[in-house]
Parts: C-alpha cells; structure tokens; sequence
C-alpha cells in the first residue's frame, strides 16, 4: 500500500508536467537528445553541482572540467584516472605532503576568459574559505567535504599549483576529480553573485548551459572551442528532463517524449524492449546500502543486529524484483574488487541464522526491535528505492526487526546525509539508505568512516570511530606505491564486511533505456559517463 500510494500520487502529478517540459524541447529531431533524469531538479548550475552523482553525471562534468579526470573512453574496463585540466600531478619524495600540478596552457572558460592557476586557487577558495569574497555556501556544501586532505595551496606560475595536505595522503588525486572549475571572470561579470551566474554559467567544459527552467528542463550546447578536440560534442543539442518517478520517465520514453532515460522501472522493460527500445547496461563501481547510527543507544551498535539483518535479507530474490538489474551485494565492494579480500563473515541469505542471533540479542517473536530509516522515493544512483526498501523492510520483519521509513526528496536526503545521525533534522532515524561511488579508496571506503569525518565535518553520517579501523585509513594514505596500497585496501574491506558495518544489498548495474535512434554511446564502468560521441539517427 505504501508504494502504491507514493506511485499513485507521482503519477498524477508529476507525469503530466514532466511531459508538457519534455514536449517544450520539440518532436524527435536530428542533433537533438532528450534525457529523463531521475532526479527532482535540474542540478544547480554553478559549478559544484547538487543531486549526488547524477548531478556531477549531467550538469557537472559536462559544462566544467576538473583538474583530474576519469577515463570514460571504455565500456570494458574499470575507468582509471587521466589528466584532465591539470597535464600531470606528483608528490614530493622527500616531503610526501607537497604536491605539484601542472596545468593545461590554453584552455579558456566560455566567456572567453583564460584559465591558469590563479583561478583554481579561487575555485579552492570558493569552498573552503568562507571569508573569501566569492564563498558559496551551496557550493562548499558539495565540495568541501570531497578535498579534506587538502590544507593549503598556492600558485607557483600560471600554469603551476602546489597543493600540501594536512598529512601524507596517496588518495588526494581522487578527491581533486570531484572539483570543477568554474569562470572567475563571468562571477565578476554577473555582479559577483553566484545567483546570476547559474542562470548563464561559465566552465571550461565540453559543454555549454544554454538555458534552463528550474523542475523543467535544461538545454546543452556543444562548446565547439574545447580544448579536447576528441570530446567536442557531436550531438547539436542536449536536453536535461527531471523525471523522479520511474513509471513516469518509462512513460516519457514509450510516448516519444523523451529520447533516453536513466533507470527504467523494472516491470517496464519487456514492453520497452518489445516496443524496439534498447537497454543498455554495466557494471560500474556502486554500491545501494542501508548506513546505520552508531550513537550511543542505537541498536546497531549490537554487531549481532547489524549481523542479523545483513543475513535477513534474500538478494537473489530481490534481483528478480528488479528483472535481473542489479548484482547482489557479498560486501561493501563487489567481489569482481581488487580490493575485496577474503572476509570470515559471509554475506548470505540465512533467515535462521539471523533468527538466532536477534534471539540472542534479547529479540523474538514477541519482542521486535523497531528502527527508523530514511529513504528517498528517487534519485542519482538510488536505483529503485521504494520497491528496494519495501522489499527489506519486509525481510526484516522477517527477523524480529520491524522498520519504519522516513520518506524525503533526494537532495533533502542529501542534506540529511551530510547533517549527520545526531542531527535533530534527521528525526531520531537509526538509518540511512544511501547508494555510494566506491571507485576510489577515498570516496569508496575512508569518508564514510573516519573519525575526523564524523558528520557534519564530512560524511560519516553514523558517527563511527574505532581506533583499528582509523590506522587501516592511514595505511592507504601513508601507502603511494599501488600493489602495496591494495594490500592495505583488502585488509580494510574485510573489516567492513566482518563487522558488518553497513546493511549491505545490492550493486548497481546502471540500467538506461533509450531510443534506437540514439547511437555511439559507450557505457563506461563508472558513475560519470561521456556524451560527446553521440550521435542521432
């Protein structure tokens, strides 16, 4: 009944108004792509955008550039980092804390303006200084948490930039990936508020923002002057369509409204696939988990509880609800990792067992445990969250633990994720159920656990801190030659999984519909994706 209603309520709402913006940006026409967006908003245009991954997917590293790159050329291989704005990066030998980065010479922003370092110093400014005349606090909210490794950093020449970092830390090139770089000189143009810039934005991107309605839709425009010419689009249009509710975007994609949609509700794609659409899917680095509270008093402190529930759930069964689009979950990482190692506890469907062990935490048939999670109805990696969640929360009853949801919108989810367990904002939820890019060690692995991470100064929502799991972190940090970091890095996936540190469900598998008109997309092993060589025929 609870999806239903939510389903319900999307459908008569949200469906007529996704298709009256979709039909704004015309009839299928060559040149011209028309995507449906999981999520609610068009992702905020500045720079550092919002919506979680999808956000950085669509509206980030299309109109912006990062120093460092991700390689999203391969549909057969795990994506691995390149130079993007920045030609290469090294670590001092002797000072491990020193880093130097060369930049690119040539590149201009789309207003013209050039890029040296001087504006990445006050792109780093813009999220981490909050006295700095151009501080953004929508911004930082999205990037400061990414580049905490980083302490200072200053411009040696134009085309230089020395970064040193709080501690030695091997992981600082992943978390500059995430840092985009938007124009100085058209935030000086616009009166220097950041609230004219995101109507006409400026990056260095192989796209352009050429105009966007908020909840509508937002149209892309090649920027025939990048600097790469291999990525110079060659699509005339792009067109962004938020669509959260998958019956809806489905909808879109059969009616002709839409050209490409991302996650496709599951009972769906026989008749989209009959109807001569293509699905097209990968394997990529993402995990869907439920992150648990570890406050004082909170049940998930009991590693039978937390044991109890990841043995409860039935993720083969759950791959059929989702028609096969999904790989159950065996640990936090995928066991296809390098990084996976050979963890004591297995993560399995075993109901008695997970009886056995509430029992022995003092629960039963008469005494259930009760816990609150929070979950949203869409969004960027989130997959099929209301399905997904009834599905667990049905499973877990199962094992004397009945759940109760708190539904919010995404990027609220977001906000809620970086306020943190203890946050009053939160409303007493013992959980949360977030999907995470686990690509790099960074991302993947430290920032959700590390002490000096603890929400809100970064994204350990649940407040975990342990001293063994802590050295683990600095041993990946302290660790710069690759063979020895991987070592470190099994080692430490095997204490996720031991101690059952996480709700641990399912491995995305990024399933996308879209016309048989759309040609030349390769889907690359990541959560970031390249549309410059598409094509519509």
């Amino acid at each position: 009944m609870f999806r239903k209603l939510i389903r319900a309520a999307f459908v008569s709402t949200v469906i007529p108004l996704a298709l009256a913006a979709a039909s704004g940006s015309g009839a299928y026409a060559g040149g011209t792509l028309r995507i449906g967006m999981t999520a609610a908003d068009i992702p905020l245009t500045t720079g550092q955008t919002d919506q979680g991954g999808e956000g950085m997917r669509f509206m980030g590293y299309t109109v912006y550039d990062s120093l460092i790159e991700w390689d999203l050329t391969s549909a057969d291989k795990a994506s691995t980092l390149i130079p993007g704005l920045a030609t290469s990066w090294q670590v001092d030998p002797n000072d491990h804390t020193k880093w130097t980065l060369k930049l690119r010479e040539g590149v201009t922003f789309h207003d013209g303006s050039p890029f040296t370092a001087s504006d990445v110093v006050w792109n780093f400014d813009k999220l981490l200084v909050p006295d700095s005349e151009q501080y953004d606090p929508r911004q930082s909210a999205q990037g400061k948490s990414r580049i905490p490794a980083v302490a200072s950093y200053k411009a040696i020449d134009d085309y230089t930039l020395e970064i040193t970092t709080k501690e030695p830390d091997a992981t600082l090139p992943y978390q500059l990936s995430w840092i985009l770089m938007s124009s100085k000189a058209n935030w000086e143009a616009h009166g220097k508020s950041w609230d004219e810039v995101a109507k006409e934005p400026s990056g260095t991107g192989p796209w352009k923002l050429a105009s966007f309605v908020p909840r509508e839709s937002a149209e892309l425009v090649p920027n025939t002057d990048y600097w790469d010419k291999s990525r110079i689009p060659q699509l005339d249009e792009m067109v962004l369509i938020p669509l959260p509710e998958p019956n809806a975007r489905s909808a879109a994609l059969m009616s002709g409204q839409v050209d490409w949609i991302e996650a496709p509700a599951p009972d769906t794609i026989p008749a989209i696939k009959g109807a001569g659409y293509q699905i097209v899917s990968n394997a990529y680095p993402h995990n869907w988990t439920w992150h648990l509270s570890r406050l004082p008093g909170s049940p998930w402190n009991d590693i039978r509880v937390r044991k109890a529930a990841n043995l409860a759930i039935d993720r083969h069964g759950m791959t059929e609800l989702l028609g096969g689009l999904m790989i159950p979950a065996e640990g936090f990482l995928p066991p296809s990792s390098p990084w996976f190692g050979k963890p004591d506890f297995q993560v399995t469907y075993d109901l008695d067992q997970a009886q056995a062990l509430m029992k022995e935490a003092g629960y039963g048939p008469d005494n259930h445990l009760k816990v609150k999670a929070l979950i949203s109805p869409s969004g960027s990696g989130q997959m099929l969250p209301l399905p997904m969640n009834e599905y667990i929360q049905q499973s877990l009853a199962e094992a004397y633990i009945d759940v109760d949801f708190m539904v919010v919108e995404w990027n609220q989810m977001i906000n809620l994720w970086r306020a943190g367990a203890a946050d009053a904002s939160v409303q007493g939820s013992e959980s949360i159920n977030f999907s995470y890019f686990i690509q790099d060690p960074f991302t993947g692995l430290i920032r959700h656990l590390s002490c000096d991470l603890i929400a809100p100064n970064g994204t350990n929502w649940g407040h975990y801190c342990d001293p063994e799991m802590d050295e683990l972190f600095s041993e990946i940090r302290n660790t710069f030659d690759p063979d020895e970091q991987v070592k470190v890095l099994q080692k430490t996936h095997e204490k996720f999984v031991n101690d059952a540190l996480f709700l641990m469900v399912a491995h995305d598998v990024a399933p996308r519909a879209m016309s048989e008109h759309v040609k030349g997309f390769v889907q690359a092993q990541n959560w970031f994706q390249n549309f410059s060589g598409i094509t519509m025929e």
